[in-house]
C-alpha cells in the first residue's frame, strides 16, 4: 500500500508527530496549545508535518528548541501538567487524541490536515482536552468529535 509502512499511514504518523511536538512545546514553554499553534503559524506547522518522518528520528527536545527559537515562543503561565492532580498523560498520548480528531475533521470538512489542525487547536475543545483533571482527553474519539462538531460538551 502506498504511504503505508506500518499499522498506520505515513500521513497519520506525520500528523501524530506534529501534534505530539505541539504538546511538547506547549508543556516546555507553559503555553496553551492554541497559543503555540498560532505562534508557530501555518507555514512552520506545514514544515513540521512535511518533515515529521525525519524529525521523529531526532531528539524531540532539540527539535522543540529549534522551533521555539525560530518562532520566538515566549514562556507563558499555563501549566496544565503542574495543575494535574491525577496521572499525567504524555505528549504522545495527547498527540494521539489530537491526531484522531484532526484527521476526522479534515475528512468531514474536506480540508487538508494543517487547516483542520488550526481549526481544532483554536476551538473550545482544545482547552477541554488539555484539562488533565477532566476526563475529556481519554474519552471515546467519536464523542470528542461530536462535541467539537456541536461546539459544546454533550
Amino acid at each position: 500500500m502506498a504511504g503505508q509502512l506500518g499499522r498506520e499511514s505515513r500521513e497519520d504518523n506525520d500528523l501524530f508527530y506534529t501534534c505530539s511536538l505541539i504538546d511538547y512545546i506547549a508543556r516546555k514553554t507553559k503555553n496553551t496549545r492554541a497559543d503555540v499553534v498560532n505562534t508557530l503559524g501555518v507555514n512552520r506547522i506545514r514544515k513540521i508535518y512535511d518533515l515529521a518522518d525525519i524529525y521523529h528520528s531526532d531528539n524531540i527536545d532539540r527539535v522543540s528548541t529549534d522551533y521555539i527559537e525560530d518562532a520566538n515562543i515566549k514562556n507563558g503561565t499555563f501549566d496544565n501538567v503542574g495543575m494535574c492532580t491525577y496521572s499525567i498523560p504524555s505528549h504522545w498520548d495527547i498527540g494521539k487524541v489530537y491526531k484522531r480528531l484532526i484527521k476526522q475533521v479534515a475528512e468531514t470538512e474536506k480540508v487538508d490536515v494543517v487547516e483542520a489542525l488550526m481549526k481544532v487547536y483554536n476551538s473550545f475543545i482544545s482547552s477541554k482536552i488539555d484539562d488533565y483533571n477532566s476526563s475529556v482527553y481519554y474519552e471515546n474519539p467519536s464523542y470528542i468529535y461530536e462535541c467539537y462538531m456541536e461546539n459544546k460538551m454533550l
